[in-house]
């Protein structure tokens, strides 16, 4: 591996060697930092610091030849962070999307003194939360999180019972928008600049959609049925967005600080009934051609429909779902709200988190170097490397109005499901899946209300130390296990099972008969045989 040093780090090196304490740093590069305790940079002792994610796959330096003048000032840059603070620094990935959250849990369990870093997936959170697995970063003396550098509404999300078990760098990527197709919205009589001058001026409201909707869907050939529609997409991405719109929550965080479900609150119920009637009258109709769960991704392409609520990314990346459509596309947030006071997105980044084995002084050590290591590299920060080639894929006021609005942290919320499962798992298939059905909303959010409290509750005594399992008989799995076989465990005698997070499958029979058992806790993605608990009836966890 060859190795690129610009000479105005090298100068530095030699100087710091020559002078002792006397540091210097190349022009334009972040001043050193001074460990309090020595007076001198902070030294990791030469050890490597690894940081891990699931999409890497080479080492940063692996590859030194043919760079631009970009890469090579980069590559200086971090070549200098190592120098200075005497470590190396190692990219790549300790497991994939599914494995890595669970290959952290083992080394937190299992620590082997290397230093470490991972960035997860945000659902895997409560797991490694639930589990005493992170680091409190706010323990750290060399990063402050309350700079503008780090994402405030990552850091809100994972501030935990005092704790900050997480964090990420830069602004959240918008996700649920609003996209409309220019030509149907002309055809409908609308101006689709009346959209965004609404967005604009704060009138862009649920109202205000809904008189659109109904100048959009409509019956052109006469033959009685409506062949334009008035909004597409996911019926779930629907609800989620609109009770965010509208102030409302499905979970939340008490005065005490504990989470609390808030499913059944008026904010939350009121747009709900909203989302259900927007859906039900101008929703695209699945044809029979139509047969794929992500019909309406080939709808929203032909230009059948006005308004598609979907993922920012439809559009906005290169390559996206929308990237052969004919029609032109513009893009707004989700409109307000009656009880709403600002326009949302649901944010659902990446977290960047520590395992929980290390001392102060090695924790500040850490977040350093990964601070100095998420910096831009010097003399060539924009500011604006986000917008691409957006301006390519849409119109500048989609760019500049609504994609960088919705980047700013005030208008992001954190869906805080993540704190106790999937949207999936959890909001999906305990109330928004079925909602168009003739039901009474109110009956149906009580009941997920009640459902949910128990899970809740669980958590937030995982969180106080409290033992929601106090007085039951218990079998723990050991953790190296990753298959219980067939009738492995059939008849025991135990109250609460703990399966490890590395188990990947349960066999036939492996708990029947044990009408005592009361919960089987997973902590992690288990595939489990249909008949694995015949003749018992635990709670799944």
């Amino acid at each position: 591996m060859k190795k690129i040093l610009c000479m105005a780090a090298a100068l530095a090196i030699a100087f710091t060697a020559l002078c002792g304490t006397a540091l210097a740093e190349p022009d334009g590069y972040p001043a050193v930092r001074i460990d309090p305790s020595t007076g001198s940079a902070w030294d990791l002792g030469g050890k490597t610091v690894y940081l891990y994610d699931y999409w890497t796959s080479d080492n940063w330096a692996d590859d030194s030849e043919g760079l631009s003048e970009r890469q090579q000032a980069t590559y200086d840059y971090r070549t200098w962070i190592q120098d200075t603070y005497n470590c190396t620094v190692v990219t790549g990935n300790d497991g994939d999307w599914g494995s890595l959250h669970e290959n952290l849990l083992q080394f937190a369990e299992n620590p082997d003194g290397s230093l470490r870093v991972y960035t997860v997936r945000s659902d895997t959170a409560s797991t490694l939360i639930a589990n005493n697995a992170l680091a409190d970063l706010s323990k750290s003396k060399t990063v402050n999180l309350a700079d503008g550098k780090w994402n405030s509404a990552v850091t809100r999300f994972m501030s935990v019972s005092g704790k900050v078990l997480g964090t990420a760098v830069g602004a959240s990527e918008p996700r649920q928008v609003l996209f409309f197709n220019k030509r149907v919205l002309t055809e409908a009589g609308i101006d689709w600049n009346d959209v965004y001058d609404m967005q604009k001026n704060g009138t862009w409201t649920f109202s205000a959609l809904e008189a659109l909707l109904k100048k959009i869907h409509r019956d052109t050939d006469e033959d009685g049925e409506a062949d334009v529609f008035g909004i597409i997409g996911s019926d779930t991405d629907l609800y989620r967005i609109a009770v965010f719109s509208n102030g409302g929550s499905f979970f939340d965080v008490n005065a005490n600080g504990k989470l609390a479900v808030s499913v059944a609150s008026d904010k939350t119920v009121e747009a709900l009934n909203w989302a259900k009637g927007i859906w039900n009258q101008y929703s695209y109709v699945r044809q029979e051609q139509d047969t794929s769960w992500d019909y309406y991704k080939d709808a929203w392409n032909r230009g059948v429909c006005g308004f598609y609520i979907a993922q920012a990314y439809s559009g906005f990346n290169n390559n996206s779902e929308m990237s052969g459509m004919a029609d032109s596309w513009g893009c707004v947030a989700f409109p307000k709200g009656p009880q709403g006071t600002r326009y949302v997105t649901i944010v659902s980044n990446n977290i960047t988190v520590i395992p929980n084995v290390y001392d102060q002084a090695t924790l500040s050590k850490i977040t350093l170097i990964y601070d100095l290591w998420t910096d831009s590299t010097p003399g060539y920060f924009s500011g604006d490397e986000w917008i691409g080639n957006k301006y390519d894929l849409t119109d500048e006021r989609a760019v500049n109005e609504t994609y960088a609005m919705l980047r700013n942290p005030e208008n992001n919320v954190v869906d805080l499901v993540e704190m106790i499962g999937s949207v999936n798992d959890v909001e999906a298939s305990g109330l928004l899946w079925g909602l168009s059905e003739e039901e009474d909303i109110a009956q149906r959010t009580e009941a997920a209300q009640g459902a949910w409290q128990e899970i809740v509750d669980g958590y937030n005594a995982s969180l106080s130390g409290d033992d929601p399992f106090a007085g039951y008989s218990i079998l723990a799995i050991p953790a190296d296990v990753t298959r219980i076989e067939e009738e492995a465990f059939a008849g025991i005698d135990a109250q609460v099972v703990f399966v490890p997070a590395g188990c990947e499958s349960i066999g036939s029979h492996a708990f029947a008969n044990n009408p005592q058992l009361k919960y089987v806790v997973l902590n992690g993605p288990t595939q489990i045989a249909p008949d694995a608990f015949e003749g018992s009836e635990p709670e799944l966890i």
